[in-house]
């Protein structure tokens, strides 16, 4: 497995720290550090400063809205403060100052989407549980016969999991003991081996985007578009939009990875994967019939899907089906698991930090701050001359690039979302084309180890560096433009025909 999976030439953090480490190091990092803060911190005063003798036509809610918008953007990317200790403490101060009401900082973690993902996590650590999950990809992917084949029914099978398993990281997890097989079986292939290791946390974050539930940050841009406009993205006309383009763009980015990392004698060459070696590595029956649990789960998980989906018939809400499937996944006759076990799975953190950036925008709306970036960025009457695919065009690669400042991808879309809005709303296009589009490009984010969780997972696999930050580089500078442009051609081409015009 180290021979298979370690790249020429690389070396693992903890040969890097050992050169970087002792008395020296630790002072020189210090200092940084030291020196960071010094620098944000007078940013901060500086920008508030600005924003408070600037904006002299805004009212002092809105420009205590905007200070602490700015100083929160700030600390998410410049410092290791925990993302949402910064975003609790920024709403604290809107409600202290009398910007926001108690009710709506507090009320917000009663929102439907919260409980949504809550009753989402329990679900998938029913099907995770119960082995259905890697039984299916076991599956799929024991049907290839070729590297190609291998490739795109390993992505096929990634982008099924978007629909049982409701964060990026979770799905990361899920699927690494399959990759760890793959491996395996695939001995001294090592440039297969490489291929694999970008294939699976590119595709797991670019088809996050399929659903609603896909990621935290999807929450947090349709509740900012539903408190600034009125309008709301079910998770019905999301499912519609998303699904195609995480379907064309994670096939994509596979063949791009492949042809960067494999030469064509390595993708010509047969492979060999069986459901029993996938078993076997990941300890999970994987053949023969359904286990009882196995079974109660795919009927349980289908039921579901089935009524998310057909929502506009029955009229019941998503959180609504989702706490009734919560309920029979911890059900002591019914269930595979308990619900004590399963609400240790549910990320409690990020919950609170998209509750207290949904108030955060909400204050933007309610104080003014919203409509006064409008008027900044667009003169009355001259906004609708922007050509909307050149706009559009702007926010998808600001939201691309975003991931190099902002690695949060909820932080990302509690900073982009809230100004998208207001610019689109003075450009003349629709706030939720625009929002949808900065939402889903912000999904790119496999530039360095650190850019995403399920990117670093894979970089060290059993203490072997996979793949270097030169084999992401060489990916990402490539895919980054291909996803960028995937995402505005649908925004221009596609989803006007789904439901999702741009004016």
């Amino acid at each position: 497995m180290a021979e298979a999976t370690t790249a020429a030439g690389s070396t693992s953090p903890g040969d890097r720290s050992s050169t970087a480490g002792g008395p020296e190091g630790k002072d020189r990092s210090a200092a940084r550090r030291t020196r960071r803060r010094i620098l944000v911190g007078g940013v901060a005063i500086a920008a508030c400063a600005a924003i408070g003798f600037g904006a002299t036509d805004l009212a002092t809610g809105g420009r205590i809205t905007l200070a602490v918008f700015v100083v929160a953007t700030l600390l998410w990317m410049f410092t290791s403060v925990d993302d949402t200790f910064v975003a609790l403490g920024a709403g604290l101060v809107l409600v202290v100052t009398g910007v926001l009401e108690v009710e709506v900082l507090f009320g917000s973690l009663g929102d439907p989407t919260i409980w949504l993902l809550i009753f989402a996590f329990v679900i998938a650590a029913g099907v995770s549980s119960s082995g259905l999950a890697t039984r299916a990809g076991a599956f799929l992917v024991a049907g290839a016969r070729s590297v190609r084949q291998l490739a795109h029914l390993t992505t096929a099978a990634l982008v099924v999991s978007a629909f049982a398993i409701p964060a990026t990281s979770g799905r990361a997890a899920l699927a690494l003991p399959i990759f760890l097989a793959l491996a395996r079986a695939l001995g001294e292939r090592r440039r297969v081996v490489l291929a694999l290791a970008l294939i699976f946390p590119t595709v797991i974050l670019l088809s996050a985007v399929a659903t609603l539930i896909g990621a935290g940050a999807h929450l947090i841009s349709i509740e900012m578009l539903a408190h600034t406009t009125g309008q709301r993205i079910d998770f019905v006309q999301w499912l519609l939009l998303g699904v195609p383009l995480a379907i064309v763009s994670s096939h994509l980015a596979a063949e791009l990875v492949l042809l960067l990392t494999t030469r064509r004698a390595d993708r010509k060459g047969p492979v060999r994967i069986t459901a029993e070696s996938i078993g076997e590595a990941t300890k999970t029956p994987v053949t023969g019939r359904l286990s009882e649990a196995q079974t109660r789960s795919a009927t349980l998980l289908a039921v579901i899907v089935v009524l998310w989906c057909s929502e506009p018939l029955h009229g019941v809400p998503p959180a609504v089906v989702a706490c009734v499937g919560a309920l029979v996944t911890a059900s002591p006759g019914l269930g595979t698991v308990r619900l004590r076990d399963s609400f240790a799975t549910v990320p409690w953190p990020m919950l609170l930090f998209m509750a207290a950036t949904m108030a955060m925008g909400a204050a933007l709306t309610t104080s003014g701050a919203a409509a006064w970036i409008t008027d900044g960025l667009f003169e009355p009457g001259r906004g609708a001359a922007l050509p909307a695919w050149m706009f559009l065009g702007v926010v998808i690669a600001l939201s691309t690039a975003a991931h190099l400042v902002l690695q949060s991808r909820s932080a990302r879309s509690s900073v982009l979302v809230p100004l998208v809005i207001a610019a689109a709303s003075g450009a003349g296009v629709s706030p939720a084309a625009a929002a949808f589009a900065s939402t889903a490009a912000a999904g790119f984010c496999q530039t360095l180890p650190s850019s995403a969780k399920p990117v670093a997972l894979f970089h060290q696999v059993d203490g072997v560096t996979t793949y270097t930050p030169r084999d992401l580089l060489g990916v990402a500078a490539l895919l980054a433009p291909l996803t960028a442009g995937l995402v505005l051609l649908f925004a221009l081409m596609v989803w006007p025909h789904l439901g999702l015009p741009i004016h």
